[in-house]
């Protein structure tokens, strides 16, 4: 698959956020239901896995419809070059807002999986008052995680996921669990990472937990989405962060691995459009 197929449908442009430039894809609202000016839904502000690019996303993206889809590589990932310097939490933060002021938007909602749930937690930290509803996937508070297996943790640490489809294709039930449904399709998008950026972006995180501050993460509604056979973040670290996290809900995906919003696609934008279209208020914990 071409990059221009995978991406079909997205405004895809370099931007210059902080000094950085990073390749930026955005889907605009599509569906004939989608609200209009004023009475528009927020847009999703989404970060992705560690490693992954723009592409792995894109049936997700065009999926949503019903609002503006944003997403950008991180450096070194997919089409943004390599980083010069290493980054953190706190500076892709603020490039990611970076972004979001120059594409015109103010408020918005926010979603994550695995390593880029971490970043979505600290995003909505650090900009409270601009983020509505969040959206952790498969993601955990850090260095306080609950580990997973370490046959899975082992292989996702080597960049050949990325750059070898055959070693993917062998180990993908050891490293993500759950059904594996749909594993050939996400194989073929795969785009593999630098070794300079998936280094960078392993580090970005290193040492660093949201757990201090999940107590103060009040003002946007939260939901928490975890696979109950996830090899890589246990569904312990869903619970963990739900309970410490105000006006939160936890949606368990009863066979889904580590990638559930693929596997498990439908049943996960069913729970996903639920939560951001609901009238705010509406977030109240649920088992």
């Amino acid at each position: 698959m071409t990059n221009d197929a995978a991406l079909s449908g997205a405004e895809v442009q370099m931007m210059e956020a902080d000094g950085r430039q990073l390749r930026v894809a955005r889907w605009l609202a599509t569906d004939g239901t989608a609200k209009k000016g004023r009475n528009a839904a927020p847009p999703l502000l989404f970060f992705n896995g560690i490693g992954a690019s723009i592409e792995l996303v894109a049936p997700f993206a065009r999926a949503m419809g019903t609002r503006d889809f944003i997403i950008f590589d991180m450096p070194g990932i997919g089409g943004s070059p390599d980083p010069v310097v290493p980054y953190n939490a706190i500076t892709m933060s603020h490039c990611a807002a970076n972004i979001m002021d120059q594409l015109g938007y103010d408020a918005m909602d926010v979603m994550g999986v695995s390593w880029g749930g971490a970043l979505a937690q600290h995003f909505a930290m650090q900009y409270a008052g601009r983020v509505e509803r969040l959206i952790l996937a498969a993601t955990s508070a850090g260095w306080m995680m609950v580990p997973g297996k370490i046959a899975a943790l082992s292989k996702m640490a080597d960049p050949r996921r990325y750059i070898d489809p055959d070693y993917m294709a062998r180990h993908f039930a050891t490293l993500y669990g759950g059904n594996s449904d749909g594993a050939d399709a996400h194989i073929a998008r795969l785009r593999p990472p630098s070794a300079i950026g998936y280094a960078y972006q392993l580090l970005a995180m290193l040492g660093w937990t949201s757990a201090p501050f999940l107590p103060f993460l009040c003002k946007a509604e939260t939901m928490v989405m975890m696979g109950a056979e996830d090899n890589i973040v246990p569904l312990a670290n869903g619970r963990f962060l739900n309970s410490l996290i105000p006006n939160s809900r936890l949606v368990t995906i009863a066979d889904g691995g580590h990638l559930f919003l693929v596997m498990q696609a439908e049943e996960s934008l069913a729970h996903i459009r639920q939560f951001l279209d609901a009238p705010r208020g509406a977030g109240a914990k649920a088992a």
